[in-house]
Order: C-alpha cells, then sequence, then structure tokens
C-alpha cells in the first residue's frame, strides 16, 4: 500500500465520527511498520482520546510496538493541553519514525506548531502531499524489477486531492475555529420548479423515502437544526435526528439542538419544540418587540434567547428581522460548529441572500408544482438583475433514489 492509500484508509476512519466529535474536529489514525498495519484508531467523541491515541492503543493491544513506525493521520496533531494532553507529546514518547499527515491545524495559533515540535524531536514530518511524503516509496517502487507490478509514484496533484478531502472533513470545525461562528447549510426539499409548498402550506413528502434519510443523516451531523416560527406553524416539526427504515421512524439518533426564529414569540405551546420530551434542547429567539406574557410562558418551557433587530428593519417594521450576525456569534460562542438551516422560503433566502450561508443542500423531486402563490424554497427580496445572482461552486450532484441531490459551497463575496 502506498502513503495515498494509508491516508484513504485513515480518512474512512475519520468519518466514524461523523456527527459525534463536536466542538471537536473529526480525524482518523494508521499506523503502520515495516508495510503492515499495527495500529488503527479514529476520535469517537469530544473529551475522548485523540485518534492517534487510540492508534497507539490499539497497536499495544494487539501486541506491537510502535517504535520506529509510520503515522498516517488526517490532521496535523495537537500540540497543546486540552481535555486531553497533547498528541505530539504521546507521538514523541511512542517513538515513531515518521508522521504523514493530511491537513493542517485550521487554528491560526497552533497551525504548523505540530510539525516543528516533531521535527525538532528528529521525526519526519510532512503533508500528504509534500515531497517528503513520498520520498520512501518512490525509493522503493524504483527497485521493483516486474514492470507489472512497478507503479509510477503518487504525483503531488494526487496528494493534493487527498488533502483536500482531509480538510473538506472538517468544514464546520474549520469555519468555527477561525471565525467563531457555525458553519452553515441551508437545506430545502423543493419540487423541480423550486417550491417547497402549495399555496396552503401543503407540503407533505415531496422527496422519497431516501432523500428524507439523506436529509437525516445530514440533521445528525449538525450540532443545531434552525427553521423559523411560519414552519412552526404550518408544520409543527419536530426537529429531531431520527432514523429512517422499514420500521416506526421513531428512534432518536442523537440529541440536537433546535433554534426557531420567532421575533414575536408566535409559537404556540403546544407546539413540538417547546413540549416534548427534546424541549430542553429548544431555544426560541424573540425580540423587544414580543408580548411580554408570551415571552415568560415561552421561557417556562424552554431557552429564550432575546436578540437585536437586523439595523435594515424598523422597530415598527411589519415582519421584524432578527440580527443573524449577532446570532450566529452568540451560537459560536456557545460552541454549535454547524449549523443545518430548515426553514421557509423567507427565512432560507435571510441566509444565502444575506450572505450568512456556507453550503446549500438542496432535494429535488422530479415533480412541478407551479403556481404563483406556491411556496418557494427560496424566497426574498431576490436578485434584481443577472449580475446580482447567487453564485454556487463546487457543485456536486447525487441521485438519491429517484431525487436528485445538490450539494455546493456558496461562494464567497455575495452577490455576483
Amino acid at each position: 500500500m502506498s502513503d495515498l492509500e494509508f491516508m484513504r484508509l485513515a480518512l474512512r476512519l475519520a468519518r466514524r465520527g461523523y456527527g459525534k466529535t463536536s466542538p471537536n474536529p473529526v480525524v482518523g489514525a494508521v499506523l503502520v511498520k515495516n508495510g503492515e498495519i499495527i495500529g488503527r484508531g479514529w476520535h469517537r467523541k469530544a473529551g475522548l482520546p485523540h485518534a492517534e491515541i487510540e492508534a497507539l492503543r490499539n497497536a499495544q493491544k494487539c501486541g506491537r510496538s510502535p517504535r520506529g513506525a509510520t503515522l498516517y493521520v488526517t490532521l496535523e496533531p495537537c500540540c497543546t493541553q486540552g481535555r486531553t494532553p497533547p498528541c505530539t507529546a504521546a507521538i514523541i514518547a511512542a517513538g515513531i519514525r515518521r508522521v504523514v499527515v493530511g491537513t493542517t491545524d485550521p487554528n491560526p495559533r497552533h497551525a504548523g506548531k505540530g510539525f516543528r515540535i516533531l521535527r525538532r524531536a528528529k521525526i519526519k514530518a510532512a503533508l500528504i502531499h509534500g515531497d517528503q511524503a513520498h520520498r520512501s516509496l518512490s525509493r522503493s517502487r524504483a527497485k521493483s524489477s516486474n514492470p507489472r507490478s512497478a507503479q509510477r509514484a503518487p504525483s503531488e496533484a494526487a496528494g493534493r486531492r487527498l488533502a483536500g478531502e482531509c480538510t473538506a472533513l472538517n468544514e464546520a470545525f474549520n469555519q468555527w475555529i477561525v471565525h467563531h461562528t457555525p458553519f452553515v447549510t441551508v437545506k430545502a426539499a423543493m419540487t423541480l420548479d423550486g417550491k417547497i409548498a402549495t399555496a396552503s402550506g401543503n407540503s407533505k413528502w415531496i422527496t422519497g423515502e431516501q432523500s428524507r434519510a439523506w436529509g437525516m443523516k445530514l440533521r445528525c451531523g449538525s450540532d443545531a437544526i434552525l427553521a423559523g416560527v411560519n414552519t412552526i406553524l404550518a408544520d409543527d416539526p419536530a426537529l429531531t435526528a431520527r432514523t429512517i427504515g422499514s420500521r416506526a421512524q421513531s428512534t432518536l439518533a442523537k440529541p440536537i439542538r433546535r433554534i426557531v426564529l420567532d421575533s414575536l414569540a408566535r409559537t404556540p405551546l403546544g407546539a413540538r419544540v417547546v413540549s416534548d420530551d427534546q424541549k430542553a434542547l429548544t431555544t426560541i429567539v424573540a425580540s423587544r418587540l414580543a408580548p411580554r406574557r408570551r415571552l415568560a410562558a415561552l421561557a417556562r418551557r424552554v431557552d429564550v434567547l432575546m436578540a437585536p433587530l437586523a439595523r435594515r428593519q424598523a422597530a415598527t417594521a411589519e415582519r421584524p428581522c432578527i440580527d443573524l450576525g449577532w446570532l450566529l456569534r452568540t451560537l459560536g460562542r456557545q460552541n454549535v460548529t454547524s449549523l443545518l438551516v430548515e426553514g421557509g422560503g423567507e427565512v432560507n433566502a435571510s441566509f444565502l441572500l444575506g450572505q450568512r450561508a456556507h453550503r446549500v443542500a438542496f432535494f429535488y423531486a422530479p415533480k412541478v408544482l407551479g403556481g404563483r402563490a406556491a411556496r418557494k424554497g427560496v424566497a426574498g427580496l431576490g436578485a434584481r438583475n443577472a449580475g446580482e445572482l447567487l453564485q454556487l461552486q463546487a457543485v456536486q450532484w447525487r441521485r438519491v433514489g429517484g431525487d436528485l441531490f445538490l450539494s455546493a459551497l456558496v461562494a464567497r463575496g455575495g452577490l455576483k
């Protein structure tokens, strides 16, 4: 196996921590000695041992010494004391000879520091796309006398692609640790003409079961789900992360925080988000315009967060808007690294057209709803001309059952 293949294995291990490690990143690690895997590990949960420690313990449990081994890890080893000791110290103590890393620590205070510590300890440490990471492999391949088995040394371009996968794996953590605000994904299930409900609000099962299961997977990978009060009034959703299968759809996959934008405190006391057994995880985001009695009644059941109104909204506006920048900074301070927006057209537009979203996750059913008054997946004022269209990049299409799923990053720099 090559460096790239060992790193791909580390990536697969890292993905086992999906949705379980926040506010820490997901990380995988593989220990290799004399071409043989002697240890594997991944970060399972914040507060538990990191992937490197799990791999070292796995090797020791199997009676294999890590001394002289190569460690493949998807993220630069930590070098500071947190809830757990620094991994660099454990790597040095174990006698690791070489460390190959998928991507550097995005934290500006730590980026590159782990490499420097390891190199001072005479450990070869390099990124997967760097020349040093492939040097030993190139030498071993050059010794091969069998033309059929001889392969080209992995190119730096292939290494960079793999490094990109390692970085994308923690897009939410990367955003949060650098900017102190959550990574925002706007999710919607629509017909081909971009409608999420009829004019009367009927939106039951636009997409198929496989799309709904995929949507639940997105919830499981998020720290919080956000919806607007109109969605609560129309659908009374539970906004929980549940498994989808042939049996009853009632298995709670994980507890997840629920955020409701409700500037006027209109959420009914009987709504599921404020009355079910997960109500302690609900936050109603209200404003000073909300009636005090309504605020007090909601506060007896759930957390109520008083937020300022957006500057463009006057106090007497018919549709007051929460200051989303303030809200995202507040959630970031509360260790929310990833936020899944599942609002109606107005809420979706406020995040997308307000330049507060990072990714879209749109499910399209092979259906056409039509109707001028039908509810749109993205509403708001919209673009005034073609030059103001919101640009998407890194676009990926996937067929999910009978539906199409679009995942794409929102181009930085706003409307184009």
